[in-house]
């Protein structure tokens, strides 16, 4: 965590700011170790350029604070307190540039912070943020692996609730039990369960509708634990289905699988979303791909970098994100296969292992 401190502190020397105030909970605990959700109170790490950090929390948080964060210097205020007069008392004198999460910052809480605060320059360190949680390290890696097995094992559990009649809707109530009840904090998005011809809804919303014989079941889902998410996805048939379902799903595994091949340090973004799309359109699905290939993941399920076919970004050792192609064909049904990711030296880790052949349920 101090090393984190450090780098952003580099930062800070190389363009003259004076001092970073960090609000956005999940970079708190990257770059503390202490994790809240402080609701509408205010929570704030003060990274001064020429002094030791503090920490800004809610009173009632001061005891977890205190067990959890690498900075001791630690503050608090009451729900009747101006948490800003708290941040005025402690900001060092002399602040011309406040580094402040531009992405993160509501316009009401930067007028307090400013009135507060009284800087003349506000610089947006979202960047050196993002470089940083961008490159995964060893333990963040180990997280994300726990993250996975959990989706995984409550993906086994939750197909083997599958059956012609059940809904959508229930399916969903039986994963989300089962990941509180395997360990995780909770779904890192709204679970996806979507059967016949909602499977070709790639954002679809699950109902009332039953599973089918004879049609494709999508799931995907994903959960967070120790911090950090994980997101899957598979897509079965249920019972015997037709010749075009098992084409379009033979085409989107193939289509995953030069994706993933693709994944190596230097190769550009672009490159990936190229190999599996360039696939699919050969194949006559074009027009039926309309989403990118897929998304950074970490601390946040949607986080940079961006898979798709503009990004020029070039792939580093380190880096995680998921590969997930997909044909959505109205009246047919259908299919994505979305698997998370790991650049290393020597290509891709793939660090979702559930099986990916077609399989069939219920």
């Amino acid at each position: 965590m101090n090393n984190r401190i450090e780098q952003l502190v580099a930062y800070m020397d190389q363009h003259a700011i004076d001092a970073v105030l960090i609000t956005m909970p999940k970079h708190v605990y990257y770059l503390t170790g202490f994790a809240t959700d402080p609701h509408e109170r205010f929570l704030g790490l003060l990274i001064p350029r020429q002094a030791e950090p503090l920490l800004i929390v809610p009173a009632l948080d001061l005891e977890a604070a205190q067990a959890a964060s690498s900075v001791t210097s630690i503050h608090t205020h009451t729900d009747t307190d101006n948490p800003y007069e708290v941040l005025t008392k402690l900001m060092p004198a002399g602040v011309q540039s406040l580094g402040l999460e531009k992405d993160y910052m509501t316009v009401s809480r930067f007028e307090a912070i400013s009135r507060a605060v009284g800087a003349s320059v506000y610089a947006d360190i979202d960047e050196p943020l993002r470089e940083m949680r961008v490159i995964k390290t060893p333990d963040e890696v180990v997280r994300m692996k726990h993250a996975v097995r959990i989706i995984e094992d409550v993906l086994r559990a939750g197909i083997a609730q599958v059956k012609p009649g059940v809904s959508e809707i229930e399916l969903v109530a039986e994963l989300e039990y089962q990941m509180k009840k395997l360990g995780a904090s909770g779904p890192s998005f709204s679970t996806m369960v979507l059967a016949g011809e909602n499977s070709a809804l790639p954002h679809g919303v699950p109902g009332s509708r039953v599973v089918r014989e004879g049609e494709l079941l999508l799931f995907d889902l994903g959960v967070y634990a120790d911090g950090y998410a994980s997101d899957i996805t598979r897509t079965f048939a249920v019972g015997d289905i037709s010749e075009e379902q098992t084409k379009i799903y033979n085409t989107v595994l193939e289509a995953n699988l030069r994706g993933i091949e693709a994944t190596r340090p230097g190769a550009t973004l672009a490159s990936l979303d190229r190999a599996a799309r360039e696939h699919i359109e050969s194949a006559g699905y074009g027009t039926y791909f309309m989403h990118r290939l897929g998304h950074g993941l970490g601390m946040d399920v949607h986080e940079y970098p961006s898979v798709h076919g503009q990004n020029q970004d070039v792939l580093r050792s380190g880096m995680v994100f998921t590969i997930e192609p997909g044909i959505y064909v109205p009246g047919v049904g259908g299919v994505r296969i979305e698997d998370d990711v790991l650049v290393t030296e020597g290509g891709a880790l793939v660090l979702t292992t559930f099986p990916k052949e077609l399989t069939v349920i219920g």
